[in-house]
Parts: structure tokens; C-alpha cells; sequence
């Protein structure tokens, strides 16, 4: 006899067609929920990693930062105390010059004449004084031409003296002061 299936198999296929669809569905999206979730699990990390990497940069640069200013503090101190050693060490090399300079207006000092005022501008003296006679005044013009320290006497002004003491004359001179060159040794 013929076999003739009368069941509907038909309708069993799909159904068992659409039961494996489904469970391949699900299947996909229990796989895509996982991925997604790997995915934003390592982002968060990235994320995290990268902010901690940004956090110890700014801590870094605020660090340095400070260590900038202090060594723009230390730069700015540095400077202050080399321009205080420059104006000590100026002084101290001007010091022996001003020694020098009043020996100098002492050596040149005739006998009779005697200074009263002394004022220093810019490398120019102004001598103020009195002198018994105009000869002593002419004497220390020359004297101070041929000195090493000074040079240039203006005389300014030659009065008789106010003071009372007579036969003295007041007189009012300048003269350039001059740093004459250290004489070089010679070897014997």
C-alpha cells in the first residue's frame, strides 16, 4: 500500500524553522548585548585610564608651575644681590680712587691758600677757598695741570675776602678730575 502521510508536516517545518530563527535571533542579540557591553566596559576603562593619565599631568604642570615661579623668585633675588655685589664692588674700586684724589688736592696745595668748599659733580671738582695772593692761585692752577689726577683748572671767580682777614683773596675754580692709567711693571 501507498504511504501517504496526511499530517502537516508542512506547518511542523515552519514552526520548527521559525523556533530555530528565534532561538538564532536571540541568540544574536544575547551575543550583540554582550559585545555592546565588552565594549562600553573597555571604553569606561580607556576613559578612566586616560582621565588618571590627565590628572597626573595637571598635578605635573601645576607642580612645575610652582617650580617655575620659584625660580623666577630665585632669578629675580640672583639679580637684586649681583646688583648689590656690583655696587659693593664698584665702591670698593672707587674707594682707594677717592683716597687718592684727596692726597692729590693736598700734594697740590701751594703754602698761603687753603680750600673752604669742595664739590663733586660728574668728574668735575668745584673748589671753593682763600689764598693770600693771586701768585698762589696761578701756583695751584699749575700744580693741578701738571697732576696725574686732575686736569683742565677753570678759574671762575678772584675776590677779596669778605671774611675779614686781610690780604686774602676768595677765588671759585673747577678742575676735570682724571684716573690716570696704572703704570705697567717692567720686568728687571
Amino acid at each position: 500500500m501507498a504511504k501517504i502521510n496526511l499530517r502537516p508536516w508542512r506547518e511542523e517545518l515552519r514552526a520548527e524553522k521559525q523556533k530555530q530563527f528565534v532561538t538564532m535571533l536571540l541568540g544574536a542579540a544575547i551575543v550583540a548585548a554582550g559585545l555592546a557591553f565588552l565594549w562600553k566596559t573597555d571604553m569606561d576603562n580607556r576613559i578612566a585610564y586616560q582621565e588618571s593619565r590627565n590628572d597626573y599631568i595637571e598635578a605635573a604642570s601645576r607642580k612645575l608651575d610652582s617650580q617655575i615661579k620659584e625660580i623666577e623668585e630665585l632669578r629675580k633675588r640672583r639679580e637684586e644681590l649681583l646688583a648689590r655685589m656690583e655696587v659693593i664692588q664698584d665702591l670698593q674700586g672707587k674707594r682707594p680712587v677717592i683716597v687718592r684724589v684727596f692726597d692729590e688736592l693736598v700734594r697740590t696745595l701751594p703754602d698761603g691758600l687753603f680750600y673752604t668748599d669742595l664739590t663733586k659733580e660728574e668728574g668735575r671738582l668745584t673748589i671753593a677757598g682763600m689764598a693770600e695772593s693771586n701768585s698762589r692761585i696761578s701756583s695751584l692752577m699749575r700744580n693741578f695741570e701738571s697732576s696725574d689726577w686732575f686736569s683742565n683748572p677753570n678759574l671762575t671767580s678772584v675776590a677779596a675776602a669778605e671774611s675779614g682777614r686781610d690780604g686774602y683773596s676768595d677765588f671759585n675754580m673747577s678742575v676735570s678730575q682724571t684716573t690716570p692709567e696704572p703704570e705697567e711693571e717692567s720686568d728687571q
